[in-house]
């Protein structure tokens, strides 16, 4: 059967905008994003487990039989016997601590307490603040690099297409606040996924100006040449990105926690990047081609 690929441009951004109106109505109704300890401080709880290789996994499972299920636990100390447990802030804390010593004395009956503290945002506006200007940094530097090696408006269509995944992903991380937790682990997701989408977006824009040369194509319409060079391209893109969703959902159904904080947002932003590399950024440079020919007419 022969494949056809056609400009599908008007339903597939409808679809992007309802997401994000879906997502901008939850945050104004009060159920934005589940932002983790690292973004709203809490609680930490310092042990001593007295042994040299203790699971971080029990005391995820002790935490989960006393009521905490967002706890983020790191191994320390000189010898690796300590372990770091910080939560959110809870009304009694001295009643968990009794709860979770006795639930461990079970499996480590050395266990020794040795302190517990308030701390604030680890990731804070300072994080935040980074990561924004990470994003304009790289995407200014694309817009030099696609404008200098295709043409300015390549540029600015893939610039869309990249504000378009980000906030995508923003979304999704929103409407599904139940299973995605962001942690520092999001931004590193967040930042990937900016280089990732990028990269799909440069692959079709260059299959794009080789056809808008190529006897016998260059006289078709913009938007025939954009569905030639998608469709020339479509094999490799969709092997690409199969080939990372595979691996990204592995890690998420058989990682741990942590793991699947990063995985999820990444399989949304690695969707969301082959979507709109083909479907919809090749189709904004055609146009803003189109609108430019009609101004310089006019």
């Amino acid at each position: 059967m022969k494949f056809e690929v056609k400009n599908r441009l008007k339903p597939c951004a409808a679809l992007s905008i309802a997401i994000m109106l879906v997502a901008l109505v939850l945050t104004l109704m009060g159920h934005g994003m589940n932002l983790g300890i690292d973004f709203t401080g809490g609680t930490l709880m310092t042990y001593d487990m007295n042994v040299t290789a203790f699971e971080t996994a029990d005391i995820e499972a002790a935490l989960k039989e006393c009521g905490v299920t967002d706890a983020q636990i790191a191994v320390t100390g000189d010898q690796g016997t300590q372990a770091q447990i910080r939560i959110k802030d809870v009304e009694n804390t001295d009643e968990l601590r009794a709860q979770l010593e006795e639930k461990l004395s079970a499996t480590y009956p050395d266990i020794a307490y040795v302190d517990i503290t308030r701390v604030g945002a680890v990731a804070g506006k300072e994080l935040i603040s980074n990561a924004v200007k990470s994003l304009l940094l790289a995407a200014v530097l694309m817009l030099a690099y696609i404008a200098f090696r295709f043409d300015l408006y390549s540029g600015l269509a893939a610039i869309i297409g990249l504000v378009h995944d980000v906030a995508i992903m923003l979304s999704f991380v929103v409407i599904l606040s139940d299973f995605i937790r962001v942690e520092t682990t999001f931004i590193a997701a967040l930042l990937t996924i900016v280089g990732y989408s990028i990269n799909n977006t440069i692959i079709i824009f260059d299959r794009i100006r080789e056809n808008s040369h190529k006897a016998g194509v260059r006289q078709l319409p913009r938007e025939q040449i954009v569905n030639l060079s998608v469709k020339e391209s479509l094999s490799r893109t969709l092997n690409t990105t199969i080939t990372t969703l595979l691996t990204i959902v592995t890690l998420y159904i058989l990682g741990v926690d942590s793991i699947k904080q990063f995985a999820l947002p990444l399989i949304i932003g690695i969707i969301s990047g082959a979507y709109s590399a083909n479907l919809i950024n090749g189709y904004v440079w055609a146009l803003m081609m189109d609108h430019r020919d009609k101004r310089a007419k006019a």
